[in-house]
Parts: structure tokens; C-alpha cells; sequence
């Protein structure tokens, strides 16, 4: 890419992050209350997102060859323990990605 093409880039992508982040406030003003259907989809998504993130990163597991998918196991056991244990989102997912790293690095 030349210099022109980078700034051109680097400033779309600035914009286009600042119009994702100022739009709903542009859309749903605070005189008016948020619709149902958007305060559905605030509860909802979260959980979903999360339940793809797992099932994206496991997709390529197998359980019948290689480490038998232990490393995984385990850090996913940790991430639940951690996050029944403290109930914080940033540290069960912080421990089980150390934990992860750990033990492909290390252990097997």
C-alpha cells in the first residue's frame, strides 16, 4: 500500500468506528424509552455471542487424536471455576487463556 492508500485506510476505519459508537445515541435520544425488541437483544446477545466464541474455538478439537482435547478441557474448567468462584468476566477469561497457553507450551 502506498502512503495515500494507509491514510485513506487508517481514516475509514476511524470513522467507521466512531459511527458505530455515536449512532445509537443519535438513534434512541434519552426523551424517548428504547424499544422492547432492543432491550431484548442487549440481554440476549451477550450470552450468544459468547456460546459462538466457544463453539468457534473448540471447532477444530478432535477427540480422537493428539491431546484428546485435555488442554481444552481444562482451561475451560478453570474459566468456569474461576467465574463461579469470583464472578468477574475479564479474570475467568484472563486465567483460562494463561491456563491454556500453559499447558500447550508446557504440559503437552
Amino acid at each position: 500500500m502506498t502512503l495515500t492508500q494507509q491514510i485513506i485506510t487508517i481514516g475509514l476505519c476511524a470513522l467507521g468506528t466512531m459511527v458505530t459508537r455515536f449512532l445509537p445515541f443519535l438513534i434512541f435520544s434519552s426523551r424517548k424509552p428504547v424499544p422492547k425488541y432492543i432491550q431484548y437483544l442487549g440481554r440476549a446477545l451477550p450470552a450468544a455471542i459468547f456460546g459462538m466464541l466457544v463453539v468457534y474455538c473448540l471447532k477444530g478439537v478432535s477427540v480422537f487424536s493428539g491431546t484428546h482435547g485435555l488442554p481444552e478441557l481444562l482451561a475451560i474448567a478453570v474459566v468456569v471455576g474461576l467465574h463461579l468462584w469470583k464472578r468477574q468476566m475479564l479474570l475467568s477469561i484472563a486465567g483460562g487463556t494463561i491456563c491454556y497457553m500453559l499447558l500447550v507450551q508446557f504440559v503437552f
